[in-house]
């Protein structure tokens, strides 16, 4: 038999009116969007129309943005996207539905009922991107000063994961017998208890949820870090990072790829999917025209704050903008990986404050590309062919215009080029994706001990 062709896996990255920082302004933009469900359902649908894989939503449990830039971002306020994405599941039949949620501010019971539910809402379909948060602003709401530290957050990530994989695996899949003639209504002998006590948590189980219907949610990853490729090396399905050249994410693929191995995993068990901040026009030049109206509506206080936030809160107001970065810019507590990208950034590129201002606006560190529909499906099929990306995680510029113009004119070129699918062939995220669907394993402690006494 013919193996199947490869094709692009692409996720809808929604960040309410776009990726672009002063996205919100744009003429075409919904500048309500964080607070419009409307907005929502209407890309959510033509996302699926389209055949995306996933739709996938961010999140932060604090107010990143400083005090006095906030009034100039729409990065205020937005629905919790566990919640949004329940009420995305109830208007949508196949899209994939991922939500960011941290190990660092939740507890692993809350986060393996929450998405067993989302997966049982939507037949199939959720998706948890797993984040160990990274700002001191989200510990102050978690009566913390500061945010505890990059090693100890991965330490407890890990023991996160495997509380809430060994909970979706509280019952085996036929456990629930609903038999009315005999009044039995699960089998016993299919309920299992964890009993895990850790570093981290203690957790007795079982899950009151069933089994999902996927067996896990999909497992999403977005650290970039050593520590965040060894976490998704052992546990993620799909992995989301920022990288800015093909070489860059070549390296950073073909890494990853090889620490499977030694976890006894197969690299087609893990999709790699950078961002992409596309900006399309019917011509090159249209494309740099609506390029530089984006970069136009920049405020200058509102970029230099989100540059000194990528690079953990560092105060730059004392450089001269058309000057270098200081060399001797201690490395965070927060994103180590983005930190290390916006530096590696400047100096490759010689760029000056105000210049790396107005890239970091774009997409925060992703891979920003304008240019003809040709073009653009050109870079995304180089990158894909040449073991860089599974695919992509597209970031609009603005939404909704951002979307609609990747959808209009971006998926039709990669159609003909035989690199995107045609229509849904699966109805889970996993079948989207190529995943398999993880079989019921047992890990319960002492109620499988004194069973098999």
């Amino acid at each position: 038999m013919t193996a199947p062709h490869r094709q692009l896996h692409l996720g809808a990255f929604l960040m309410s009116t776009g990726h672009h920082i002063a996205g919100w302004r744009h003429p075409q933009a919904q500048a309500d969007a964080g607070r419009n469900l409307a907005h929502y359902v209407a890309l959510a649908q033509r996302a699926e129309a389209a055949g995306f894989d996933a739709l996938f939503l961010a999140d932060g449990v604090a107010i990143r943005v400083d005090d006095d830039t906030l009034p100039y971002t729409a990065r205020g306020a937005s629905f919790e996207p566990l919640t949004l994405l329940s009420a995305l599941a109830a208007v949508t039949e196949r899209i994939g539905l991922v939500a960011t949620v941290s190990t660092t501010y939740n507890e692993p019971f809350h986060v393996a009922r929450k998405f067993a539910s989302l997966d049982h809402l939507s037949g199939g379909r959720a998706g948890w991107n797993v984040v160990t948060s990274w700002s001191d602003n989200e510990a102050r709401n978690f009566r913390l000063d500061r945010h505890p530290e990059h090693a100890d957050r991965y330490a407890r990530a890990e023991e996160f994961v495997d509380v809430v994989t060994g909970l979706w695996d509280s019952w085996e899949d036929d456990a629930f017998l609903y038999d009315k003639e005999s009044g039995v209504y699960f089998d016993a002998e299919k309920l299992h208890r964890l009993d895990h006590r850790g570093a981290h948590f203690q957790v007795r189980g079982p899950l009151n949820v069933s089994r999902p219907p996927q067996g896990h949610p999909v497992i999403v990853q977005a650290g970039s870090s050593e520590a965040g490729q060894e976490l998704a090396a052992r546990t993620a399905e799909v992995i989301f990072t920022a990288q800015q050249s093909l070489e860059g994410a070549q390296a950073f693929y073909r890494g990853l790829k090889r620490r499977l191995a030694r976890y006894g995993r197969t690299p087609d068990q893990l999709k790699i999917l950078p961002g992409v901040f596309p900006v399309v026009g019917a011509t090159a030049a249209e494309a740099e025209e609506k390029y530089e109206a984006l970069q136009a509506l920049i405020l200058p206080s509102v970029g230099l704050a989100l540059l000194s936030q990528h690079l953990g809160g560092v105060d730059l107001a004392g450089y001269p903008l058309d000057g270098p970065l200081p060399a001797d810019l201690p490395e965070p507590n927060g994103t180590k990986s983005r930190f290390q990208l916006v530096t590696q950034l400047a100096r490759d590129e010689g760029l000056t404050i105000r210049q790396l201002c107005r890239r970091v606006a774009t997409a925060r560190g992703h891979w920003s590309i304008h240019g003809t529909p040709s073009q653009i499906a050109d870079q995304l099929q180089a990158w894909f062919e040449g073991e860089a990306a599974d695919g992509f995680n597209i970031m609009p510029p603005h939404l909704p215009g951002g979307l609609d113009d990747f959808i209009a004119l971006v998926l039709p070129e990669l159609r003909r080029r035989g690199l995107f699918r045609e229509r849904y062939a699966g109805k889970t995220l996993r079948e989207h994706l190529g995943l398999a669907r993880p079989p019921f394993l047992s890990r319960d402690g002492a109620a499988q001990r004194s069973r098999s006494a």
